[in-house]
């Protein structure tokens, strides 16, 4: 006896992550470029940034795919009176007992919402290190590990200054993606303003925690060629010593150019990339569309840069236009017999 396709199957990777956007823009309308990189670090495993001026949905695009995708969520709102333990969790002495107990903090959960992230002082921020490189969280000599997957997303606003920290480079350098959020375009504004005018659908929880961890490990398998390998090495080189692939005139802008982390993070990122647009092999456009996400927040720009106004995205489009595009032969990965 046989049975229908279509009732037994599961979905396609590609049909469940196209449900699961559609069901988000149910809430969110516009913003697709940020949908999109959410997407990617949740699938690549790694932690996004996000910054924008207030009113952009940042928030309410991070509660809502975490709705969407299932698993455990938790909103953090950063403030100058937190503490590390507010985050991590501590040693709470019970006089009933006579004994010390560990209460594990807000961070153990799947989706971690870090809300406003620099308005909380440098040592707050630095509680979230351990957590966010390791997965896990130290309390009195015993490693706590967080849930799998856990992703870390982190909103700030650029436009205040008053009663916020800047992030420490080591923070910052731990976040895959550093996305930059605009203002919505005009018809994108008025479905918003119109929507606001009826209450908010009820969303259904598109993917299980047990699928997103399929999706992760079929993430793994899309092949990535070794000379696109070489060319985000050869982006990172250049923002370091800009002389050497004719950029002398950007080397007294930056300071420190992107660490290590860079290419590593935009090589798994342009992986899920190309994973969500439906091919099993990443092209020289995943790379290049991902290439100023994964590297502007991993420049350190000197004060002349500060001083003349100097952006990382500046910077990082004359680095893409100098260095030159591989010459690639697309094929798959061999598998072993």
């Amino acid at each position: 006896m046989t049975t229908s396709a279509d009732e037994s199957s599961p979905p396609e990777p590609r049909a469940l992550l196209e449900t699961a956007l559609f069901e988000i823009k149910r809430i969110i309308a516009g913003q697709d470029a940020m949908l999109e990189r959410v997407l990617v670090c949740l699938l690549a495993g790694g932690h996004l940034l996000i910054e924008g001026v207030p009113g952009l949905a940042k928030t309410l695009t991070i509660k809502t795919t975490a709705q969407v995708l299932g698993g455990s969520f938790q909103r953090i709102q950063f403030t100058p009176d937190l503490v590390p333990s507010d985050l991590v969790g501590t040693r709470v002495y019970r006089p009933g007992a006579g004994t010390f107990e560990t209460e594990l903090g807000p961070v153990f959960c799947n989706f971690l919402l870090a809300d406003e992230i620099n308005r909380a002082p440098a040592k707050v921020q630095s509680a979230l290190l351990e957590v966010m490189q390791e997965k896990q969280v130290t309390i009195a000599q015993t490693t706590h590990p967080v849930p799998d997957p856990f992703l870390v997303m982190a909103t700030q606003n650029p436009i205040e200054s008053e009663g916020t920290y800047p992030l420490p480079e080591a923070q910052v350098d731990r976040f895959m993606l550093k996305i930059l959020v605009d203002y919505p375009e005009h018809d994108e504004e008025l479905t918003i303003v119109q929507r606001s005018l009826s209450s908010a659908p009820e969303l259904r929880r598109i993917v299980e925690l047990e699928q997103l961890r399929a999706l992760q490990s079929a993430v793994v398998a899309v092949y990535v060629d070794p000379g696109l390998i070489s060319y985000t090495v050869d982006l990172a080189t250049a923002t370091r010593r800009p002389g050497k692939h004719g950029l002398g005139e950007i080397g007294e802008y930056v300071s420190f150019g992107a660490s290590p982390r860079g290419p590593i993070s935009l090589v798994q990122a342009a992986r899920a990339l190309a994973f969500i647009r439906g091919r099993d092999y990443v092209a020289i456009g995943d790379v290049q569309t991902l290439a100023k996400d994964a590297l502007r927040h991993r420049l350190v720009l000197s004060y002349q840069a500060l001083a003349e106004e100097m952006s990382a995205d500046r910077i990082l489009d004359a680095v893409i236009a100098a260095v030159p595009r591989p010459e690639l032969e697309l094929r798959r990965a061999e598998t072993a017999a």
